[in-house]
C-alpha cells in the first residue's frame, strides 16, 4: 500500500518542529498548498513558559499549554489551552482537510490528545486521500497514537543527529514525486 501518512519521530529536542517546517516550506516553494499546525515551545530566558500553536496558512496564532494557564486539563507542569487548541489547532487541520493539497500536524502528543475535537480532525485529515506529515512522540503510550502509527499507509520516520539537516529534502522528494497528480 502506498505510504501517504508520514510520521516524524524523534528524542524531545532533536529537530522534529523543524524538519516538518523545512518540508512545509519546500512543498509550498514547489506550489502545493499547505494547511494544518505547527507548535513550538516559548522561553523566558532558560525556563520554558509553555508552547504556541500556529495555524500553517493563516498564521493565527494561540496558545497550547502554559505555567500560567489557570484552567484546563494539567500536563506536567502546564495546563492545555482547550479553546486555542480546538479554535485554531483542530480547525487548522480541518479546513486543510479541505483545502490543502498537504496536512501538517506538529504534534500527535499528550497535550493535544486532551481535545476530542482535535482527535477528530486528525482522524479526518488521516482518513482523508491527503498526505499527512505529523509529529508525534518518540515513546509515546496511547491507543489513538499506537492506531496511526499501526496504519497500513503510514510511514514512521526518526530524526537523529546524522539525518536531521536533510531529512526536510528526503521527505520532500517522497511527498512531490508521490503525489503528483494531486
Amino acid at each position: 500500500m502506498q505510504k501517504r501518512i508520514t510520521l516524524i519521530t524523534g528524542t524531545p529536542g532533536i529537530g522534529k518542529t523543524t524538519v516538518i517546517m523545512r518540508v512545509a516550506e519546500e512543498l509550498k516553494a514547489r506550489g502545493k498548498l499547505v494547511g494544518g499546525m505547527t507548535s513550538k515551545e516559548q522561553r523566558d530566558g532558560e525556563i520554558r513558559k509553555g508552547f504556541l500553536i500556529q495555524d500553517v496558512s493563516n498564521g493565527n496564532q494561540g496558545w497550547l499549554a502554559s505555567v500560567n494557564q489557570s484552567d484546563g486539563p494539567r500536563v506536567g507542569k502546564y495546563r492545555v489551552n482547550l479553546n486555542d487548541l480546538e479554535s485554531i489547532g483542530a480547525k487548522a487541520i480541518q479546513e486543510a482537510t479541505k483545502s490543502a493539497d498537504v496536512i501538517i500536524i506538529d504534534e500527535i502528543g499528550p497535550m493535544e490528545l486532551r481535545s476530542l475535537a482535535f482527535k477528530k480532525a486528525v482522524q479526518e485529515a488521516l482518513d482523508s486521500r491527503k498526505p499527512v506529515i505529523a509529529t508525534i512522540r518518540f515513546k509515546a503510550v496511547d491507543e489513538f497514537v499506537t492506531s496511526i502509527k499501526n496504519r497500513p499507509d503510514s510511514e514512521l520516520i526518526e530524526v537523529n543527529f546524522h539525518n536531521r539537516n536533510g531529512l526536510h529534502n528526503l521527505i520532500t522528494e517522497k511527498i512531490t514525486k508521490t503525489h503528483q497528480g494531486d
